[in-house]
């Protein structure tokens, strides 16, 4: 059985009233039956991860499955340990307190030493030496002699004689350490002292569970206790001390629970807090669950690189209406795919190549990119997106499947992060990143340095007062040590006698010079900047400058939770990646943080990063809160004048997307004007 973090794991139990009829849940490789869905999924996961151990090689972070393989494979090799040494071995092995490399050495040299009963070797028979078999051992006062039974090729004895241990030709053993190292794994249940397993100590008659044949004990030179049970007085008919020695035993092998461990392994416990109910996450999205992945992918792309590409920001809300509304011509998502393509052809990169080689026009308007975009997926390798040409071609771009929808424009991003001039801001991004927290860095040592400087002018201060009453010296003790006058008029201070310079000088007040205060490499001094307020500017613009979204943690079954920087929601994501919801409250907010066990890694890890990011997160949440409700209220003016002018309000939620007006286009004409004038003049 393969080890779980290098303990035994036991298996789960069957459901008890199983009918034959009733569809359950069962994991392949361990026959175990589940009627739970999400156990079955919680277990499957547990089973997944590199947290196992194979209980016969010893080799660490598998699955369990190829934890299981190396058993299996392990348990094939043990197989050639002769049986006939087995007995002998496992009494060598049984309450052996040695480590695994000591012990394994000791039964090989044993091993190679002393001749046993059943062992096959070598003898001298006339002339010749064959293959014989230890048949029994014959001592007579101080000399040795062997029975043995000759070999024949098919490894049946074919006749017996007795020879004298000269005879014998010790031949190199059946088995390597190895071997002998999987075989000491297999056969035992517990490591120091070793203890065999209860089969096989009944089937080879060891005495097993014998706690009095080793010491438990420490050094007494240490100061610890010294604790030795004796067996020569353990007899199977005292029960009471067979249930003592039981006692001792489980008491070796419990061991106190270290937190955090494995979520999955947490169990509840009296001294647990009091959680909050888990809020279950909001699914009101627009598109299909499946594709609110790719989504936010596409338009955090937007977000980030939305000046690069001369595209003015939108909302989540905005680019899910318009990813579902069946319009061709919707501005927002004729931008979104022009100015991709703009981009692209300004790189000159393939597929720049790839118009050019058309004899196409290289200008992109609003009535053309259609066009564009038939160009971009007849070149790409996916039959999946090549076979829509048609449909777009036809005008219909906005009948396309939102599966579809959103897989060009995720081809089209993965096309856009080649360029040179995505890799060039990055590049920056990565650069002044460092030049941020260098100088974060510098402003936090300059911080300590100043408070420093402080405590020695407030030290200072504190032995002068001291040293100092009413101009004379005062032999008083003071914090850091004392000043002792003897008779004879020698001063001393911390058991050091002052020089007579300092004497005649005490009666005069100290002066310490303090160092000069620093300057930056950009001029001002240390007086001009407000560390406390540089420093959360620094914070501030080292997240703008994070390119990347990372997920803030997972919870106890594999959830992840993401929060982006321009959404007030706060999404979570199944293992699978197939479920999406979102939390939009700070009621939501609080319940989720109430309800993680810190004991759980997972959770753990999950709690501090959301406390840690509690204030923006919090903000953002209310934010969004309170822009729905106020646009609730405008909504709901323009609908009762909209009652009596008879005429439909202008300012829907649903109807935003419409609206968007791209403020930062690239103004081409104006750019070909002036590359025009330019040359003229």
């Amino acid at each position: 059985m393969p080890l779980y973090k290098r303990k035994p794991f036991s298996l789960a139990d069957a459901p008890h009233d199983l009918d034959p009829n009733e569809l359950v849940y069962q994991v392949r490789f361990t026959k175990e039956i589940f009627r739970d869905y999400q156990e079955y999924l919680n277990r499957l996961n547990m089973y997944r991860h590199r947290l196992w151990t194979c209980k016969v090689t010893g080799k660490i972070n598998l699955t369990y499955e190829e934890a299981l393989v190396s058993e299996n494979n392990a348990t094939e090799r043990v197989q050639q340990f002769p049986t006939e040494l087995v007995p002998h071995v496992l009494n060598i092995i049984q309450n052996s307190t040695l480590n695994l490399k000591d012990l394994v050495s000791k039964i090989h040299m044993d091993l190679q030493k002393n001749l046993y009963k059943g062992l096959e070797l070598h003898a001298k028979q006339g002339e010749s030496v064959c293959v014989c078999k230890i048949i029994e051992i014959m001592k007579d006062r101080e000399i040795i002699r062997y029975k043995v039974g000759w070999i024949d090729k098919e490894k049946k004895v074919t006749d017996m004689s007795v020879v004298s241990a000269e005879d014998l030709v010790l031949k190199k053993a059946p088995f390597s350490k190895n071997i002998l190292k999987a075989f000491i794994r297999q056969s035992t249940w517990r490591a120091s002292p070793w203890l065999v397993n209860e089969k096989l100590a009944k089937k080879h008659g060891i005495l097993n569970g014998q706690i009095g044949a080793f010491d438990i004990s420490r050094d007494s030179k240490k100061g610890g206790r010294k604790t030795k049970l004796d067996n020569q007085n353990f007899r199977p008919n005292q029960k009471r001390r067979k249930t003592e020695n039981r006692h001792v035993l489980e008491s070796l092998v419990e061991e106190p629970i270290k937190y955090p461990i494995d979520d999955l392994l947490v169990k509840p416990s009296s001294d647990d807090p009091v959680f909050t109910e888990r809020p279950s996450p909001c699914t009101d999205f627009l598109v299909p669950i499946d594709c609110v992945g790719d989504l936010l992918m596409v338009w955090n792309f937007f977000i980030y690189f939305g000046r690069l590409l001369h595209l003015w920001p939108f909302s989540l809300e905005d680019f899910e209406h318009a990813i579902c509304h069946k319009d061709s011509e919707l501005t927002l998502i004729v931008e979104s795919h022009s100015t991709i393509l703009k981009f692209l052809i300004k790189d000159g990169g393939d597929y720049f190549m790839g118009i050019q080689s058309k004899k196409g026009k290289l200008k992109i308007k609003l009535t053309n990119w259609a066009k564009y975009l038939c160009h971009f997926l007849e070149m790409s390798d996916k039959l999946e997106l090549s076979s829509h040409v048609a449909i777009i071609k036809r005008g219909h771009y906005g009948l396309l499947d939102i599966h579809v929808k959103l897989s060009i424009l995720r081809e089209l991003v993965a096309e856009v992060l080649k360029t040179s001039a995505i890799r060039d801001r990055l590049d920056e991004c990565i650069e002044q990143n460092k030049v941020l927290v260098a100088r974060k860095r510098e402003e936090a040592k300059t911080k300590k340095e100043k408070y420093l400087l402080n405590k020695v002018e407030d030290h200072t201060k504190q032995v002068d007062q001291q040293l100092l009453v009413n101009g004379e010296m005062n032999y008083a003790n003071y914090t850091n040590g004392s000043i002792i006058k003897y008779p004879n008029g020698d001063l001393q201070v911390n058991g050091k006698e002052l020089s007579k310079e300092i004497k005649e000088n005490s009666k005069q007040r100290k002066v310490i010079k303090l160092p000069e205060r620093k300057e930056f490499k950009n001029g001002d001094n240390q007086d001009k900047l407000s560390i406390e307020q540089n420093g959360g500017h620094i914070t501030r613009e080292v997240e703008k400058l994070s390119i990347r979204t990372n997920c803030i943690g997972k919870d106890k079954d594999y959830n992840k939770y993401w929060f982006f920087r321009r959404e007030g929601r706060l999404f979570v994501e199944s293992f699978d990646s197939n479920d999406w919801g979102y939390y939009s409250t700070k009621e939501e907010l609080d319940a989720l943080i109430g309800s993680l066990n810190e004991k759980g890694e997972r959770e753990r890890d999950l709690k501090r990063h959301l406390e840690k990011n509690y204030a923006k997160i919090s903000t953002a949440l209310q934010k969004r809160s309170k822009d729905i409700a106020q646009k609730a209220l405008v909504e709901e003016g323009e609908l009762r004048r909209s009652t009596r002018v008879r005429s439909l309000p202008r300012c829907s939620t649903s109807v935003t997307f419409h609206r968007y007006v791209n403020k930062w286009k690239e103004n081409t004409n104006l750019q070909s004007k002036q590359s025009k004038w330019m040359t003229s003049s």
